[in-house]
């Protein structure tokens, strides 16, 4: 057996090894580079209580894989003998394998096959910083079966950072083991970059100036994601250098050229995702070029869907990555930013389960028995308004009951390694005998690349069938497996055929998954798409599904307002009906027209949020004609009512008086409880009768307030003389009366109303009725003007009285002949 004994981790394996033998958990900090991924797994092997498997977990496919191979050629072995490793797609154990590298994902679904680990003796989590959401879930589980099932348990989380009392504590403060990293020099240089530059232009010539500048060693660029490795490789296509690209994407033979030496012995380039930040030793790096970007899923709760975005990079992912080039001698890292920007820089990635769909978590909570995830053993709780969500989507697909309980149907989703959605259409198509078609559709949308990058997945499909290559035979396999994880069976579907331009019913497998998503064609051009859960969707016009009228749209990307169509294929109305029938509601809607100040009554049919007929509803529910009439005069305002003459004058009256219960915002706030009697079987705000409208106002304001409105703002003025005279309340100027002026001899003061006292506007007039002065002051007027006016009025009516002090005259509006008689 070969051995690296010179590895930093060798110092504190027996540390390590002495933790395990008196308690089951202990947690392991190490850095990049002191090898706790090749040999801590190997060396619990031997251990005494170590009699069964030992579990190693890496984040992700390509890392298992690495591992498992370097950690067998470690041990003078060939993998799928004493190590093994289990991937999706890849799979190397046999009935030796007692060391066997998984991912996480593939994890958690062995657990909750075998909540007590049987056979097994050890779980390491490797890489934990990272927080996926496989990770942490998987540690959840791991810890709760240890604490019920499984005491003898050993649980070891490894971690490259300093965050190792966290999750001690989270192992009930279970012993801290630190291991120091293989120290070697690295040189970071600042080389910026142009923002106006595309970001393959700038790597391509650091990575010439690199390579020109540092005479030895292998260079490891890293780029958001593959589309700008595609292009920087294009860059360096004259470099005399052995260029290879390192994602997840590719086939595991060009991933192993990427990550062993050249063969040559020539210079390599190696140009990485994030994929290579963490888990793998690649041979003969010194040299990191890094973008400063990462392409990171983020979930749009307000859309409904997981997007890639481009960002920059954390300040613990860049050092990350340029401690690549230090993992096995001097290096130098290049970044493409100031030194300056990285304070700037997040320090963190976020824990994935903080960002993500929890769905799948959520379910296969609930098949391990926990209604509640907060119940778990977490690092970070997940939030629980993404936990409120995901019941809410799990209940539509069947999968929990109303209760938060799962279903049958939903436990055959939970043991399918696949997210709810997909699963949900797997099962269903299976028990259409669409199995194998539902299968391959699942594969295109997990795989990306796979047949192309065609918006039609139908012709991505059919391309993929007819591909070779390693990738595309590893992709068949894996549907031919997923097909096989549900009963085929005859035709049970509604559908009794499918019409024949989704014959293939790549479009019916898109519907069954992603129900919410199918969407109609709203534009003539075929750009804009609504969805049946209301999000609109956007398609290149040019694509050939625009010209489709229904569209089952599987990824989208971009925001809830606009999201842009990834992969879709074609369905017909009929089919959406046979699938979505007794979801189609009918809507019977009735809207205010501020045009005529009536309704209209309109009858549709809908399925979610799409409309799927429409025509005029000749017997609206009078409740409906109600509120619709009663939200229109909300939104327009009182005028739109037919107010009488009299109404008007009664809230002109009840604004001076102080009678609130009249005023426009009382009798808003108070709409639905005084105007609907006054609706009843009309359907026109004209309709309504104004002496009804005008006794509903009466009755607001009670007793108490029609003696308070007679008493501040009374209908007529009682002049001295005992006539009376109607307010107008309407008036310009303020409330007006007209009246003889006669009529107020021997008032000294000038009358008012309301209850701020505001003037009355006396419009003074001759005994025939002709305008004579209009005051705001009576005093004033009686001691200035009046004098003048008494001497006109005399000449032309010499038979009516003119004193010279009218304040100490009898008011009249009789002759002086008539007083005389009167007072004889």
């Amino acid at each position: 057996m070969k051995t690296m004994s010179d590895l930093p981790i060798h110092a504190v394996l027996p540390d390590l090894l002495a933790a395990l033998r008196v308690g089951s958990n202990a947690v392991l900090v190490a850095p990049p580079g002191a090898g706790k991924t090749t040999a801590v797994a190997p060396a619990l092997l031997g251990e005494p209580w170590c009699t069964g498997k030992v579990l190693l977990l890496s984040p992700r496919r390509l890392a298992a894989r690495a591992a498992a191979e370097r950690i067998a050629e470690l041990m003078g072995e060939q993998p799928g003998g004493l190590v093994g490793y289990a991937t999706r797609m890849d799979s190397r154990q046999s009935a030796r394998t007692r060391l066997l590298v998984l991912t996480e994902g593939i994890f958690v679904r062995r657990i909750q096959d075998d909540p007590e680990l049987a056979g097994v003796s050890a779980v390491l989590f490797d890489e934990v910083h990272e927080r996926s959401l496989d990770s942490d879930f998987g540690l959840a589980l791991a810890l709760d079966a240890q604490a019920a099932l499984r005491p003898d348990l050993r649980i070891v989380p490894m971690s490259a950072t300093l965050d190792g009392a966290r999750f001690a504590e989270l192992l009930g403060d279970a012993p801290v083991i630190e291991s120091e990293g293989r120290i070697q020099p690295l040189e970071l240089r600042h080389v910026g970059r142009a923002a106006e530059k595309r970001i393959e232009d700038e790597m391509a010539a650091v990575v010439r100036r690199a390579l020109a500048e540092e005479a030895e060693g292998d260079l490891l660029a890293f780029l958001p994601g593959v589309g700008e490795i595609e292009r920087t490789a294009e860059r360096l296509d004259d470099a005399e250098v052995e260029v290879h690209r390192l994602h997840g994407r590719l086939e595991p033979a060009a991933q192993r050229a990427a990550i062993r030496p050249s063969r040559e012995g020539r210079r390599k380039v190696i140009l990485a995702t994030s994929i290579a930040e963490t888990s793998l030793t690649i041979e003969g790096v010194r040299i990191v070029v890094d973008c400063g970007l990462a392409r990171r899923p983020r979930y749009d709760r307000a859309a409904g869907v997981t997007r890639l975005v481009t960002e920059r990079a954390s300040q613990a992912a860049a050092t990350q990555r340029a401690g690549r080039a230090a993992r096995q001698r001097p290096g130098v890292a290049y970044r493409l930013w100031e030194a300056a920007a990285t304070a700037g820089m997040p320090p963190f990635d976020p824990p994935e389960i903080m960002e993500s769909d929890l769905s799948s978590l959520l379910l296969d909570c609930a098949l391990w028995g926990v209604a509640d995830p907060a119940s778990l053993r977490w690092l970070d709780p997940p939030p629980a308004a993404a936990v409120a969500e995901a019941r809410s989507r799990l209940t539509v697909l069947e999968a929990l009951d109303e209760n938060g309980r799962i279903t049958a149907h939903g436990k055959a989703l939970a043991r399918l390694p696949l997210a709810p959605r997909i699963g949900h259409m797997l099962v269903r198509a299976g028990e259409m005998g669409l199995a194998e078609l539902a299968a391959e559709v699942a594969v295109l949308l997990g795989e990306r690349g796979i047949g192309g990058q065609d918006t039609d997945l139908t012709l991505r499909r059919q391309r993929w069938r007819r591909e070779g290559g390693q990738r595309a035979e590893a992709a068949r396999a894996l549907a031919k497996r997923w097909a096989g994880l549900v009963k085929h069976h005859a035709s049970s579907s509604p559908i009794q055929s499918l019409e024949s331009r989704t014959q293939d019913g790549v479009g019916l497998c898109l519907a069954l998954a992603f129900p919410d998503r199918v969407s109609r064609r709203r534009s003539a051009d075929g750009a804009d798409w609504a969805s049946v859960g209301g999000r609109g969707f956007r398609l290149d016009p040019l694509s050939p599904l625009a010209r489709e009228e229904w569209l089952a749209v599987g990824e989208v990307q971009g925001s809830a307002a606009g999201a842009r169509i990834l992969s879709a294929g074609p369905i017909t109305e009929t089919d959406v009906l046979a699938l979505f029938g007794d979801r189609v509601k009918e809507h019977r809607t009735v809207r205010f027209r501020p045009a005529n100040s009536g309704v209209e009554a309109l009858r549709e049919r809908r399925l979610g949020a799409v409309r799927l007929s429409s025509g005029s509803d000749d017997r609206p529910d009078p409740e409906a004609v109600a509120a619709a009439l009663i939200e229109g005069v909300r939104q327009g305002g009182l005028e739109l009512l037919p107010w009488s003459d009299a109404a008007r004058s009664l809230r002109m009256r009840a604004d001076y008086a102080g009678v609130e219960a009249l005023s426009d915002e009382a009798l808003l706030e108070n709409l639905d409880q005084w105007l609907p009697p006054l609706l009843s079987g009309k359907r026109r705000l004209s309709d309504i009768d104004r002496s009804q409208l005008s006794g509903v106002l009466e009755g607001l304001i009670g007793w108490d307030g029609k003696q308070q409105l007679d008493r501040l703002a009374p209908p007529d003025f009682r002049s001295p003389a005992g006539s009376s005279h109607a307010i107008d309340y309407a008036a310009e100027g303020g409330p007006r009366v007209e009246l003889r002026v006669q009529a107020l001899f021997g008032l000294a003061e000038h009358p008012t109303i309301g209850s701020r006292r505001i003037p009355l506007v006396l419009s003074l007039t001759s005994p025939a009725g002709r305008p004579i002065q209009t005051t705001r002051d009576l005093p004033g007027f009686w001691a200035g003007n009046w004098r003048d006016v008494a001497k006109e009025m005399r000449g032309r009516y010499p038979r009516h009285p003119w004193p010279d002090d009218p304040t100490g005259a009898a008011a009249t509006l009789r002759t002086k002949k008539a007083d005389a008689r009167g007072k004889s």
